[in-house]
């Protein structure tokens, strides 16, 4: 028995001194590499995959959002883009009284080819969106001035286009108080959220999560893009293999009975300096639909999503992602088990994470 001890002290000695050596080591050489944009310039030439599948992502949704320009598609990301730009113009205080000439023509441009899909494929375009751009488009032409050629000659090509689409009032107006949710009431909502991860074993009826997605697709966006799919997994086998996949469910991923793969959608962006904007609004509206979730009697728990080229590759076949495509998170959620736990999580104070004028 003393040997055994004498061994498993000797095992323990060895694990900590390689551990040590290689937090000494890896220290050393993040002080090196990481002190200077040159050297991780370096460190990365010397290392080109570690952030591959990133980049390729950006490149190919690049090269994606201009392949769908002249594609039928259920939503056209450059004309709700250029929309929502008109939008702004149209409130801004004080409103001057010619603007956006310089993506006007552009925008009837998208707009012509969004509204012969329109007549020509009935139903393979979104009717909220059609609806918008042409109440936005009518709005603009009605405040704008008549004095300057390029408007002049949109507002002509704007008369000409065989919509379809009819003024539904999906154009800027004052903010509208409809809410009485007290401050109280949302604190509590926040406290009672929770990461649930045990769950009872029945269906989450399918009237509930798009529920939840209502409150979801309300978060802001750039430009209003919304450039993100919730991909939902109910069928309890299906749920369970998808929540599988990531590091993070290690232990519960056999509990969870429906799950949600949130992804990214880099093909909504012409350039790589929008590139974050995925995990930005995605998060805004993940965060949403948990909220809504807890309204509806369900919980649910956050899978972090690591780049890990492994799990990334797999991930991308199981759910046949184009290389444009980048999961942001999974959420598990589902009905509370009522003997599950849930961890206290005590959190910062304000004082540890708040700064005013600093």
């Amino acid at each position: 028995m003393l040997n055994r001890w004498k061994t498993i002290a000797k095992d323990l000695l060895a694990i900590t001194w390689i551990r040590r050596t290689y937090e000494t080591v890896n220290r050393g050489f993040l002080e090196s590499f990481g002190s200077s944009r040159v050297l991780t310039h370096l460190f990365f030439t010397g290392n080109p995959l570690a952030f591959n599948r990133e980049q390729s992502a950006v490149l190919r949704g690049r090269r994606n959002y201009y392949r769908n320009k002249s594609t039928a598609r259920v939503t056209h990301v450059e004309l709700r883009r250029n929309i929502h730009r008109l939008e702004k113009g149209l409130i801004m205080r004080p409103r001057r009284e010619i603007f956006a000439r310089d993506y006007i023509t552009e925008t009837i441009e998208f707009y012509e080819t969004a509204a012969r899909q329109w007549r020509q494929a009935p139903g393979t375009m979104d009717s909220a969106e059609m609806e918008w751009a042409h109440d936005v488009l009518t709005e603009y032409f009605r405040v704008s001035g008549t004095t300057d050629r390029t408007v002049e000659a949109a507002r002509a090509r704007f008369a000409k286009v065989e919509h379809g689409a009819e003024s539904t009032g999906k154009i800027p107006h004052p903010k509208e108080l409809i809410s009485d949710i007290s401050y109280d009431d949302l604190v509590l909502l926040a406290q009672q959220r929770r990461s649930v991860r045990w769950f009872e074993q029945r269906p989450v009826e399918r009237e509930q999560i798009d529920k939840a997605l209502r409150v979801a697709r309300q978060a802001p966006t750039a430009c209003n893009r919304i450039p993100y799919e919730f991909r939902i997994f109910d069928d309890p086998a299906l749920a369970k293999e998808i929540a599988a996949i990531p590091f993070g469910s290690a232990g519960y991923s056999d509990n969870v009975p429906a799950v949600a793969v949130v992804v990214g959608k880099l093909e909504s962006y012409f350039s790589p300096r929008d590139r974050h904007a995925i995990y930005v609004d995605s998060s805004l509206a993940a965060m949403q639909f948990i909220l809504a979730l807890e309204t509806l009697g369900l919980s649910s728990s956050v899978i972090n999503w690591p780049d890990f080229e492994p799990l990334e590759a797999k991930m991308q076949r199981r759910l046949s992602l184009d290389t444009s495509d980048r999961v942001v998170m999974l959420i598990a959620f589902g009905y509370a088990h009522d003997e599950g736990l849930v961890p206290y999580s005590a959190k910062k104070g304000l004082d540890t994470f708040r700064r005013y004028n600093d």
